[in-house]
């Protein structure tokens, strides 16, 4: 068949290559513009480059959906357009123009966790399991019918970094064998169960900002969930020091034995120094932190971030609405 991917992101990567790679024609890739960091910095397109070190035509459009871009799309006389976390809106117009449909790789097990976060989403909330999916895209978020779908555990310690990483490489297997059956006619499409739907839009940045008062449990979750972006944030109040904002980047829930000693009678968010390691009171327990990043320094971790800060042993982790 005849394909143009659609794509931006890392998820986006294992499935592209594989296609790429396969009997089927990649005629196109289409991915969003350059972007322009801090100090005139232009970050890596790696769907862009990818494309390009196929000698691919590429395409990047600001408004995927304007009529110029429509009608060079039609120009590619595409089979089937495949979506992996590309970061525009596809209108009717859009959809109507390959010849099989439009399909996009969503890192879900819908209907559950429609939107742009569905990973954030699953570990925040402390799901077991999660996966992929590959539906038909129809104007309704994430709503058209389902083409394929694969499981996986999430791992007690896999960060929404991590996880989206190996869902990109389970996307492989699971896009050939879905195209293979697009061009036999042998897809089987089943209409999502609006029941089960669970949404989840994109993730603000103050989603970050850590309270203590949670269970330890909860704030592992949220600690995972928002690892690499935008990561939490607390601010730590020492007697004699002004207010110190961290970035909490990695902790570890203390269970039986670690917890021995330590004291039950302190406010959520104390901090306490056990055997050179630090460790925050949460509502129900003590959470370890394994990695660290002041205000103006480097990552760290826990010990290092004992020994390089003032008045760590009976501070208190506050939040950012703390800063004046």
């Amino acid at each position: 068949m005849r394909i143009v991917l659609m794509g931006t992101g890392e998820f986006a990567l294992p499935a592209f290559r594989a296609v790429l790679g396969s009997a089927h024609q990649v005629v196109g890739v289409v991915t969003q513009p350059d972007k322009v960091g801090r100090g005139h910095h232009q970050h890596v397109n790696v769907v862009k480059a990818l494309g390009e070190s196929a000698g691919v035509r590429v395409l990047q459009p600001e408004r995927v959906n304007r009529a110029e871009v429509l009608e060079e799309l039609r120009g590619f006389g595409a089979d089937v357009f495949l979506v992996a976390s590309y970061g525009q809106i596809l209108k009717p117009e859009l959809l109507s123009i390959p010849r099989l449909g439009a399909f996009n790789l969503h890192g879900s097990l819908l209907p559950k966790y429609r939107g742009a976060a569905p990973v954030q989403y699953a570990i925040r909330e402390g799901e077991r399991t999660t996966g992929v999916t590959i539906f038909q895209i129809e104007p309704a978020l994430d709503s058209g019918p389902m083409v394929g779908k694969v499981e996986t555990e999430i791992g007690e310690e896999e960060t929404a970094g991590e996880l989206m990483l190996r869902l990109g490489e389970l996307c492989v297997p699971l896009t050939l064998e879905v195209l293979d059956q697009l061009e036999c006619g042998s897809a089987r499409f089943e209409v999502q169960d609006p029941a089960g739907v669970v949404l989840a839009p994109k993730i603000p940045r103050e989603a970050g900002q850590l309270d203590f008062r949670q269970s330890v449990w909860r704030i592992d979750c949220q600690l995972r969930a928002l690892q690499p972006w935008p990561k939490c944030s607390a601010v730590l109040l020492r007697a004699g020091q002004p207010p110190l904002r961290c970035l909490l980047l990695l902790g570890k829930r203390w269970r039986g034995e670690e917890v021995a000693g330590v004291g039950e009678e302190v406010l959520a968010g104390a901090v306490r120094v056990i055997g050179g390691r630090p460790v925050v009171r949460c509502g129900d327990g003590w959470l370890e932190l394994l990695r660290v990043q002041p205000e103006g320094r480097k990552v760290m971790d826990g010990r290092s971030f004992v020994n390089g800060t003032a008045g760590l042993a009976g501070a208190m982790f506050g939040d950012a609405a703390q800063i004046s």
